[in-house]
This record gives structure tokens, C-alpha cells and sequence, in this order.
């Protein structure tokens, strides 16, 4: 396995960030400050050398310094599966008459997606806005497995933003009064064409991911979770073939354009999919387990989920770990510092106390992070 590791990081223009840098070499990386200093967006930073919209899911203009031109960067010395690389990732000053577009390089060299990255390094986080998902709606759940899956399949999220795409031309076709059968037949044959391939891709992985949870069921700290995909696609490929659930899809989209023309949506379709998880030790779902029980089993699913990464993949993700460890007594602390070490990966945490990071032990550095500005103490 080869995990993935950043060696030296620069921000130039990132949100509080006019510029700065740290370099390391430590497993384990916290970065220590008061509320608002910066620390969470300096793991956001390293989020953009993913695919997808960052751990905040912002806008490409929204990170940018709001007392800098617009633009902003992100670089990286990384070792990973490829030896190492540079990867850097921003946008230039926005213009009036163009588009913002992220521009991604490779060793300073253009790549055409930030999908490239997940040849080099591959990434898993939890934030505390995570903290509502069992009790949220559908579509965060939604969002945080495509999250999962994408870890693993770096294209996951363009056959996502294809589906989107093709879902918002039939629903604009089906304004029409009077829309052509022959152009519905077209939208819809490339909708269930790529309905059948990201549905395919979530249910793959669910079924994985339920193997890694009940491998680790008995020899980890953190509750277990049984997961299921409340789709009937992602299900019913697990049995039949991806042509015969295709036809179907086909067939039901057909059907539903009265409906849908009523509603102006999309009725039917893995859009719609949601997750459904139960707390395994009790039996119950998710959402009725106490607030220190979600959280518990919401770590146990992301390290179940790092380890799934790294064995589909062979590359050992990089994990952000936003304000976790506060809110773990010291026994759960050191739980989880001991199954962040066999993992083998390099871990960026964040938090407001130096205390909670004593036991990262001398693999492990600390950064003091204040008004933009990061230091180690060592």
C-alpha cells in the first residue's frame, strides 16, 4: 500500500490565507488555534487536490481572500502513488466577459480535470457539519456517499455532473407544450444510459463498504454501522444486468413525462437515492441513536471507508479530520490515535486545545495556527 502524503503546502490567496506554507514530515499533523484563525481552511485548502468542491463545497469564488484580485492557489509537494509530484490547483482574477474555470497542473504541467489528482493521492474527511447527516434529508446522505464513492472512482463525480446535465434538458424539454417524442427518446436513452453507470458505481461500493464494516466490527473502537441504499436502481443492479435495468428506466421515464411535465422535475431515478444506516450494536437506525452514538458510528464508517480505499485502490488516503478529537474522551481519543497509526495513513487535524493532541506521539507534529499565518512549535 502506498499512502499518501504531503510533503509542503502553500496558500496564496485562500481565504484568510494571503500566503503561507508549512513543510512536514509527521504522520500525524494538527493544527492548533483559536475559532476563526484559519485551521479549517487550511484543510479546505488540501481538499481542492481532490475532485469536487472541497470540504465545504464551495464556490471557486467564495475561497478566494476578499482583499486579494479574485484569484487564488493552492500547491503541494505530494509522495504518493506515482513518487512524487506537485500538484497545485486555483482560478485567475475573475473577468467580466468569461467564465470562472479551476485550472489544475500536475509538476506545473495543465491537466484537464482535478481527477488527475486521484492518480497521485486519494482523500477522506469528516467535518462537524457532518455531525446532522443521520438526522438531515435525504440528499446530504446522498451527497456524503457520493463523497465515499468518489475516493475510490475519481470519475464518479463527472458521470454525477453528466446525469445533472441531461436531467435538467429533459426537464426543460418537458416545459415545452408541445415536445418532440424523438428528442424526449434521445435525452432519455443518454439519462438511463448514465443513471445505470453512477447507480452501478454507488451499489459496488456499498456492498464493499459492508464487507470492510463487518471486518472491522469486533477489532475497532467505534460502534459499527449496517449500510443500505434505499434506491431501487443501485439495487436491482446487484441482480440483473445493467441492459435489462436500463430498458426499464427507459421505460419509466416514458411514462412519467405527463407527471414530470406537471412537476417540473424529475420523478423517478437515482437522483433521488438516499442512505440508510443502523447503529449496529443497538439494532436501530442511525438517526435515533444519541448525539455521542452518531458520532461514534460516523468515524467507525470513515475509517471503515479509508481502509476500503486503500484496498480497491492500493493507495492509502490522505484523512482530514476537522475538530474531532474535542469532542472524544481520552479513552476514544487514544482509540482512535491507535487506529489512525495502523492505518497508515497521514492525518491532519484541527482544534482549539494543544491537550487534545499530546498522544499523537513523535511521529506527529503540531502547528500553531493564528490570523492566517501557520508555525510549528517545534
Amino acid at each position: 500500500m502506498t499512502p499518501s502524503r504531503i510533503h509542503r503546502l502553500t496558500l496564496t490567496h485562500f481565504r484568510n490565507y494571503r500566503a503561507a506554507g508549512l513543510e512536514t514530515a509527521a504522520d500525524m499533523v494538527a493544527l492548533v488555534g483559536p475559532n476563526g484563525a484559519g485551521k479549517t481552511n487550511c484543510i479546505e485548502a488540501i481538499s481542492f487536490l481532490s475532485p469536487g468542491r472541497g470540504l465545504r463545497r464551495a464556490t471557486l469564488e467564495d475561497v478566494a481572500d476578499n482583499q486579494g484580485d479574485g484569484s487564488w492557489a493552492v500547491s503541494a509537494q505530494v509522495e504518493g502513488a506515482l513518487g512524487l509530484a506537485t500538484l497545485g490547483t486555483g482560478i485567475d482574477a475573475p473577468r467580466a466577459d468569461a467564465a470562472v474555470s479551476r485550472r489544475c497542473r500536475i509538476d506545473r504541467e495543465p491537466v484537464g480535470s482535478a481527477a488527475a489528482f486521484g492518480d497521485h493521492i486519494r482523500m477522506v474527511w469528516l467535518t462537524p457539519a457532518m455531525d446532522g447527516l443521520f438526522m438531515g434529508a435525504g440528499s446530504e446522505r446522498r451527497r456524503f456517499f457520493d463523497r465515499l464513492v468518489l475516493a475510490i472512482d475519481s470519475e464518479h463525480s463527472s458521470r454525477i455532473n453528466a446525469l445533472e446535465r441531461s436531467l435538467r434538458s429533459r426537464n426543460r424539454l418537458l416545459e415545452t407544450r408541445n415536445y418532440d417524442d424523438h428528442w424526449c427518446d434521445a435525452i432519455e436513452r443518454e439519462t438511463a444510459e448514465l443513471a445505470v453507470a453512477v447507480a452501478a458505481t454507488r451499489g459496488q461500493t456499498a456492498a464493499r463498504l459492508t464487507g470492510m464494516l463487518n471486518a472491522r466490527a469486533q477489532a475497532s473502537a467505534f460502534p459499527s454501522a449496517q449500510i443500505a441504499l434505499d434506491g431501487w436502481m443501485e439495487n436491482a443492479l446487484l441482480t440483473e444486468t445493467a441492459t435489462s435495468v436500463e430498458d426499464r428506466y427507459r421505460q419509466i421515464l416514458r411514462d412519467n413525462r405527463p407527471r414530470d411535465a406537471i412537476a417540473g422535475r424529475t420523478t423517478d431515478g437515482p437522483h433521488l437515492t438516499d442512505l440508510q444506516v443502523i447503529y449496529a450494536p443497538k439494532s436501530m437506525p442511525a438517526r435515533d441513536a444519541s448525539t455521542g452514538e452518531q458520532k461514534a458510528l460516523l468515524i467507525g464508517l470513515v475509517l471503515a471507508h479509508a481502509s476500503l480505499v486503500a484496498e480497491m485502490t492500493g493507495i492509502v488516503p490522505l484523512l482530514l479530520l476537522d475538530e474531532v478529537v474535542a469532542h472524544l474522551d481520552p479513552s476514544r481519543r487514544a482509540a482512535l490515535f491507535d487506529e489512525l497509526r495502523k492505518l497508515g495513513a497521514q492525518v491532519w487535524l484541527t482544534g482549539a486545545d494543544p491537550a487534545a493532541f499530546t498522544e499523537i506521539g513523535a511521529g506527529g507534529e503540531v502547528f500553531d495556527v493564528e490570523s492566517g499565518q501557520v508555525s510549528s512549535r517545534r
